[in-house]
């Protein structure tokens, strides 16, 4: 029961995390991220619930898909790995989350993954070990 509770616990904590790096990613790259004003939270909350979940099961994927390439460019490929996904969740909610251009877009998929790291690094982990 501790487990499953400590693993809801991380998933709830996970979703709210990607919501506020999404939201403070958008607030710094206002021309190359797009989220509707209309229930921004909503949308945030939606966009993020979908990068974790393509997290999941599509980037595991693209990383195998894409090894070459990343080893050929010494990692320096692997954020736009991040850019894939989130053009993905930009095509599933439409005009209500929306990336523009390529390469402020790279910058700010490389910004969300560190806020990720410093997520799972200061908070889940300490969770996980309780």
């Amino acid at each position: 029961m501790k487990r499953t509770l400590k693993q809801l616990v991380s998933l709830i904590i996970k979703i709210v995390g990607y919501t506020v790096i999404l939201m403070a990613t958008a607030l710094l790259f206002q021309n190359t991220i797009y989220i509707d004003n209309s229930n921004y939270g909503l949308w945030c909350f939606l966009a993020a619930i979908l990068v974790y979940l393509l997290n999941l099961t599509l980037k595991p994927f693209l990383v195998w898909l894409t090894i070459p390439i990343t080893g050929v460019t010494l990692g320096l490929f692997y954020p736009f790995i991040n850019l894939i996904i989130l053009k993905i969740v930009g095509l599933i909610l439409r005009g209500h989350f929306v990336i523009y251009g390529i390469w402020y877009a790279v910058f700010a998929s490389v910004l969300i993954s560190i806020m990720n790291i410093v997520l799972d690094e200061l908070i889940l982990k300490k969770i996980e070990r309780g």
